[in-house]
């Protein structure tokens, strides 16, 4: 049986700030739903092969902080193919860092990273270089 990761679900509170980020690090907006179930949006953002699944919280919730020293997803990894000019690109933007070391950029096991906070607070982290 064949099988493959497809999509994470990522919720929000500020959907026009997310789908801003997400847009920014290369996914495209391929379906989006109004009024879905409750929801303002329900929507699908693409990266080749890879989506995220964007979705406001039902009617009337406001979804509290995400935190990424909880059960759970962590974080995720995207492979950029330039790790200091998309880091330079998500700074000038505003976006916020989780900074190891001194700096944004550091280095892991032999290959360099940086993690970023998506608006909704998700962690994601960059790298140019392959691991495994």
């Amino acid at each position: 049986m064949k099988r493959r990761a497809h999509h994470v679900c990522i919720q929000t509170n500020d959907y026009a700030a997310s789908l801003s980020f997400y847009k920014r690090l290369g996914f495209t907006l391929e379906e989006q739903s109004e009024n879905f179930h409750t929801r303002d949006y329900n929507s699908w953002l693409a990266l080749d092969t890879f989506y995220i699944e964007l979705q406001t919280p039902k009617a009337g919730e406001v979804l509290p902080a995400s935190n990424t020293n909880q059960l759970g997803l962590a974080h995720f990894c995207l492979w950029v193919d330039a790790l200091d000019e998309a880091v330079r690109d998500l700074q000038q933007a505003g976006y916020a860092f989780r900074e190891k070391h001194g700096g944004a950029v550091y280095e892991v096991e032999g290959g360099k990273l940086a993690k970023v906070y998506a608006p909704e607070g998700t962690l994601i982290e960059l790298r140019d270089t392959e691991y495994l």
